[in-house]
């Protein structure tokens, strides 16, 4: 599953991931049987309360008691848990708006509404087309809201703390690599843990793939095997991220006593 990078207004790249069709299907399933349980509840519970009533009397009880579950109850649950709901606790996933914020009771009653046709009156079929043909799994609704479905429980990377390869130490004391995109980055370190598990040619082919890429944003380039191209690569850009972090550490640490003295001053806003 591709991961969708979100630009916010501080230029501070944010990475969203969208849910995939499988996991949207179970979380779809969950909810469904959960909402056609409680609505059949309270179903028998009126018509318990309601031993003598008419046919009109039941069918309006019927109506509201769907209307309650299918839409009022989905939407109000999804805006009060900031996009949540059974099935998606389940599957570990959430609905945002595109935009990457938690989502209104617009966009949730939207959905609402729009899910009974696709979940209930086509028996999933709608959700399950526009969702296949959505680069983001979105159905019906989702179009509509400008919503999607953000897989929350994501993996966390194991370290890659690769030493830079001996034959490229004299090329990394050169070496500029800062140009290269983090979303390239990101592939190249994915490969890395990746390729001992790997068939040799699979790994040959995907090294010299991804070292093509890589050789549009490094200077100079090394004549090297593409792995270890990819190993100096990745292991420049860990140093030089680490150097980032221990600046920002110890300008942190020079502005604590000045900020610490202001504390105690009356806001000037």
């Amino acid at each position: 599953m591709a991961v969708d990078d979100l630009v916010t207004g501080d230029a501070v790249a944010v990475e969203l991931r969208p849910a995939s069709f499988a996991l949207r299907a179970a979380s779809a399933a969950i909810d469904v049987v959960s909402t056609g349980l409680l609505a059949a509840a309270l179903v028998w519970l009126g018509l318990q309360a309601l031993p003598g009533g008419d046919r009109a009397t039941v069918t309006a009880l019927v109506i509201v008691i769907l209307a309650c579950c299918l839409v009022v109850l989905p939407a109000g649950v999804e805006t009060l848990s900031r996009g949540r709901s059974l099935g998606r606790l389940a599957t570990g996933i959430r609905i945002v708006r595109d935009d990457g914020g938690a989502v209104a009771f617009r966009h949730a009653f939207v959905r609402a509404l729009l899910g009974v046709l696709e979940l209930y009156l086509t028996v999933g079929g709608t959700a399950a087309v526009v969702g296949l043909l959505s680069p983001r799994t979105k159905r019906l609704g989702d179009l509509v809201a400008g919503t999607f479905a953000m897989h929350e429980r994501v993996r966390r990377p194991r370290p890659l703390a690769l030493p830079v390869p001996e034959p490229l130490g004299e090329w990394a004391l050169v070496a500029d690599v800062a140009r290269l995109p983090d979303a390239l980055a990101r592939r190249i370190a994915n490969f890395l843990r990746q390729a001992p598990g790997m068939e040799p040619a699979s790994r040959e082919t995907v090294a010299r793939s991804l070292a093509d890429e890589a050789a549009a944003y490094a200077h100079p380039v090394p004549d090297a095997p593409p792995e270890a191209f990819l190993v100096g690569i990745a292991a420049l850009r860990r140093e030089r991220e680490s150097r980032a972090l221990a600046r920002q550490s110890d300008v942190a640490a020079r502005l604590e006593p000045v900020l610490a003295a202001r504390r105690g001053l009356p806001h000037r806003g």
